[in-house]
C-alpha cells in the first residue's frame, strides 16, 4: 500500500456518512425525535438518541444511533460509520455502561449497555442482516470487529 486512503467500495464517502449523522442529530434536536425512523417503518430499524458519560471528560455526550428492538432491549452496532476503530460512544459505554436513551414520543429512560457475545451475538447480527443485507459485507471491509451492543432498560426509581 502506498499510504493513500482506500476507496470504500459500495459505501458513500466517510465525510458523507458522518455528515448525514450530524443532520440526524440536528433533526432530532429540533423535532424531539419526530423526524427519525421508527422500527415499524419500511427500513425495519429506528433511530434513538443515546447520552453517555465521556470516558475522559466525565461530561454527557449525545449521539444518534440506528437500533432494532429485541423484546424490551434495544440493539445497535458499534460500527463507526463503517470506518476503522470503535466509535467514541462505544468507548464511553465500555468505561461507563449506564446511559440514557430517548426514543421519539417517549420520556428518556436509563439503560445499561453490554456487548452481545456467542449465540446471542450471532442471532442479533442476523436480525440486522435481515433488515440490511449489506451489513455483513460492510463489516467485512473493516479490520476492526463490529460489536453488537445491547441496551437493557433499567428500572426507573419511583419518586417518594
Amino acid at each position: 500500500m502506498d499510504g493513500t486512503p482506500t476507496q470504500r467500495q459500495g459505501l458513500p464517502p466517510a465525510w458523507f456518512v458522518h455528515s448525514a449523522w450530524r443532520v440526524h442529530r440536528a433533526l432530532h434536536r429540533l423535532s424531539g425525535g419526530r423526524f427519525l425512523w421508527t422500527p415499524a417503518n419500511r427500513r425495519g430499524w429506528g433511530a434513538l438518541h443515546l447520552t453517555t458519560l465521556g470516558r475522559r471528560s466525565g461530561q454527557p455526550r449525545g449521539v444518534v444511533l440506528g437500533y432494532l428492538e429485541d423484546g424490551t432491549d434495544l440493539v445497535t452496532l458499534a460500527m463507526n460509520g463503517w470506518d476503522e476503530g470503535h466509535p467514541a460512544w462505544w468507548l464511553n459505554l465500555a468505561a461507563h455502561p449506564d446511559a440514557v436513551v430517548r426514543l421519539a414520543g417517549r420520556d428518556p429512560f436509563p439503560v445499561r449497555a453490554r456487548e452481545a457475545t456467542g449465540a446471542e451475538r450471532d442471532h442479533l447480527w442476523q436480525r440486522w442482516a435481515s433488515v440490511d443485507a449489506r451489513t455483513s459485507a460492510h463489516a467485512a471491509r473493516r479490520a476492526t470487529p463490529t460489536p453488537v451492543v445491547v441496551l437493557e432498560p433499567l428500572p426507573v426509581a419511583a419518586d417518594g
